[in-house]
């Protein structure tokens, strides 16, 4: 008896195996167009062809028109610059920053993991570390030099997602924005 015990048990799991995989390929032969596509949010997030964010000609530094709400970092892809911003949408500091050579796409995110010091993927020791996405498996994120020494331009080729600040700017980041910080990343 034990054989035919096994032969059951063969066929059942068998029979549920196939059903699994009828079930998986309906779902996906119906499911919306560009569902298996990550997105930074719920929000659709502007294009390559993006217009920038209005800005204050007055003030080239002050704080992006549309760059959203509450406390958050805004991050322009286009000015190299970054905004901490609190409660009321009051700036609390803003800095200068260079880019790596990979951006991240406008739309909104949220911080997801952080460092204390790591190698970056540039080969330089940084510190605080402030990952928020990752555009085609490069992770993006702000970090300082631990020797305070500038970011140099990424190496022909080379794929690097490190936002550089300055050590003092990096310290504010790593204050401010903790696990599930709104990013919000704009032209």
């Amino acid at each position: 008896m034990p054989s035919s015990s096994s032969a059951v048990v063969t066929g059942l799991t068998a029979a549920a195996l196939g059903t699994v995989g009828v079930l998986a390929y309906q779902a996906s032969a119906n499911a919306p167009a560009g569902l298996d596509r990550p997105r930074a949010s719920a929000s659709p997030a502007p294009g390559p062809g993006a217009t920038k964010a209005p800005r204050d000609r007055r003030h080239p530094h002050a704080l992006p028109a549309g760059s959203g709400t509450g406390e958050r970092v805004v991050y322009s892809v286009d000015d190299d610059r970054v905004w901490l911003v609190g409660a009321g949408d009051r700036v609390r500091r803003t800095f200068a920053v260079a880019p790596g050579a990979v951006d991240p796409r406008p739309g909104v995110y949220a911080v997801t993991s952080r460092s204390n010091r790591v190698t970056g993927s540039d080969g330089v020791p940084v510190e605080h570390v402030v990952r928020f996405t990752s555009v085609d498996g490069v992770v993006v994120g702000f970090s300082a030099a631990v020797d305070g020494s500038p970011a140099k331009p990424p190496a022909a080729g080379a794929r690097t997602g490190g936002i550089r600040e300055s050590r003092e700017d990096g310290a504010a980041m790593w204050d401010f924005a903790t696990i599930g910080q709104k990013v919000v990343v704009v032209r």
